[in-house]
């Protein structure tokens, strides 16, 4: 069993698998306490996304997710065990720093709508300056005001099931941009130009 479902299989968790017929599946791989490894899909997985969602734990114990978002790779997958992102200034409100700055344990997920591949990550965060942190920076000039440190404890990839697919508008124009491009030329043609 990874750590991922050492942390998350809690005796409530394993109850209800018990109840509803998936326990035995689980079961049978030993628990443990050595946090997960990122290997090579998934540090090539989280490198490729331009966006994910994090949910942190209130002091009121509400969880509260946050969409982030930047260019492609700005997620930096630093070792096997850690992550890293500039926080850029949003909309002010800091409920995730709030959050972990009482609490420092995080949920990822990170999405591939179109492949229908979704990669879920537990994490510890520090918070650190942009100083600190130089080679995360992938936008000189912008309003960095920090930067999230994840040191990964467990990671999981998501059944692909019940993933609608999504596309951007850059993968859009990759996949529709040389058939549009063809049917341009055809209709140049068509018209005698």
């Amino acid at each position: 069993m990874s750590r991922f479902h050492t942390i998350t299989f809690t005796p409530e968790v394993r109850a209800a698998q018990e109840r509803m017929g998936s326990r035995k599946s689980y079961a049978r791989v030993p628990a443990t306490e050595t946090p997960d490894v990122l290997g090579e899909d998934e540090r090539a997985f989280i490198g490729e996304r331009d966006s994910f969602y994090m949910a942190s734990v209130g002091e009121g114990g509400w969880p509260y997710v946050q969409h982030r978002g930047g260019p492609r790779g700005f997620v930096h997958v630093l070792d096997e065990h850690t992550l890293a992102f500039a926080d850029y200034r949003g909309n002010r409100q800091y409920i995730s720093l709030g959050n972990v700055t009482r609490d420092d344990r995080v949920a990822l997920i990170f999405m591939d709508y179109p492949n229908r591949a979704r990669l879920k990550v537990l994490a510890r965060v520090a918070v650190e300056t942009p100083e600190q942190r130089p080679t995360v920076v992938l936008e000189p000039g912008a309003k960095i005001e920090r930067v999230f440190v994840l040191r990964v404890e467990g990671f999981d990839w998501n059944c692909p099931q019940h993933i609608t697919p999504r596309y951007t508008e850059d993968e859009i124009a990759e996949l529709l941009g040389p058939r549009i491009a063809a049917l341009e030329a055809e209709l140049a043609q068509l018209r005698g130009k």
